[in-house]
């Protein structure tokens, strides 16, 4: 449940809102939303990203040594 309200914002400071929201693919509202809690309850916690990390082949499971040369190998870098 939302409540509706009006908040006066200078017109510099609403550019610079608007410019951050756009920057990172989020709505003013999100922006504002966000700021808000942090105000209230401190930082907010970001979300964690899931990382795949490719399987490396060993001949002895649950050991592997391997050194920078070979991840370069088996790792195709840009």
């Amino acid at each position: 449940m939302f409540v509706r309200t009006t908040v006066d914002i200078p017109d510099s400071l609403y550019r610079e809102l608007k410019s951050k929201a756009a920057r990172e693919k989020r709505s003013v509202k999100q922006l504002i939303l966000r700021g808000v809690e942090v105000e209230l309850r401190g930082r907010v916690k970001k979300r964690r990203r899931s990382v795949s990390f490719p399987l490396i082949p060993s001949k002895r499971p649950a050991t592997l040594e391997i050194d920078n040369a070979k991840i370069f190998e088996l790792i195709p870098f840009p």
